[in-house]
């Protein structure tokens, strides 16, 4: 089946793939632990042939590629394209690799987008390719969307364009409080599964208190005066960081989030989202494929295929 396409979302942390047939379907999916903080410099193109070069040899001739791999620390720098970006914009930055000596193979890599917010700029890599997904897997042009995650994306699309975006690091606050504060003392040493009513509560608190900065300490106080318990503790502190996220967000109540991520962490904000009257959709690692599968359509049809 040499007209499939095989697409990669190729992150710090994981290396994830997909054989797309011609009509965005999925054939067949491979994820490996050889994410872009794995791997010494210059040896991409080894670990790449490793885990897909049996791909491109039987099944695929064409690649397209996402997220830090077009990083600086990755196989090619691919420059950023800057806001308002859609597939159109993309799908005209994407970096053609050069094919190996004998061989017919096609690989690009998708540049990631930029914006800037009063002189300040802003970044993203791979969460792109998903947004154009779910938009694509929606039948839509206009949504607003976060990708929850270590730093969380939140995006505005307009006329099928990301016309902005914002990063709020609340996955790594998490962290920072959970390991490296005063309340690591306090936290059971694994998070356990989602206490739901401990969640709702801390998001409660995130709505009606001013910030997180103050909110944070009522984890201590609530072990101090045995007003909840240990192992809820976790689930209550990841309510207050979402809340906040959510806090600071221009949403209204009756609107609609569209929520792109693993299983566990979007339900949270899912969760979250509609304790404060907001509607959600929600996509997972298929939003990816979409995405990927819609930029390389794009390409063709202006005649820069991968």
């Amino acid at each position: 089946m040499t007209d499939a396409l095989l697409a990669i979302d190729w992150g710090s942390s994981a290396l994830r793939g997909a054989l797309l047939d011609w009509a965005g379907g999925v054939l067949d999916e491979r994820e490996v632990a050889r994410g872009m903080l794995t791997i010494r410099p210059g040896g991409f193109a080894d670990v790449f042939e490793e885990h897909f070069g049996d791909w491109m040899e039987g099944r695929a001739t064409r690649c397209l590629m996402a997220g830090m791999v077009g990083s600086q620390q990755g196989w090619v720098e691919a420059p950023y394209c800057p806001c308002p970006a859609g597939l159109d914009d993309i799908a005209g930055r994407l970096l053609r690799l050069t094919p190996a000596a004998g061989t017919t193979r096609r690989i690009a890599i998708v540049p990631g987008i930029s914006c800037e917010r009063g002189g300040v700029p802003d970044v993203m890599r791979g969460e792109e390719i998903k947004i154009l997904g779910a938009l694509d897997l929606l039948g839509t042009a206009d949504a607003t969307l976060v990708l929850p995650g270590t730093h969380s994306k939140w995006a505005t699309v307009e006329g099928g364009r990301i016309r902005s975006f914002s990063t709020v690091m609340s996955g790594e606050f998490y962290a920072l409080l959970r390991q490296h504060s005063i309340l690591a003392r306090t936290l059971p040493p694994d998070d356990g599964a989602l206490d739901g009513e401990a969640f709702d509560r801390g998001v409660a608190c995130a709505f009606e208190a001013g910030s997180l900065m103050q909110t944070a300490f009522s984890v201590r106080t609530l072990a101090l005066f045995d007003r909840m318990a240990r192992s809820a503790m976790p689930s209550y502190l990841s309510g207050l960081v979402i809340g906040e996220e959510l806090r600071c967000r221009p949403l209204e109540s009756g609107r609609e989030v569209v929520v792109i991520g693993a299983p566990v962490l979007a339900e949270r904000f899912e969760r979250a989202l509609r304790q404060r009257g907001i509607g959600v959709r929600r996509f997972g690692e298929e939003a990816a494929w979409r995405g990927l599968w819609a930029i390389h359509r794009r390409a063709v049809a202006r005649g820069e295929g991968a």
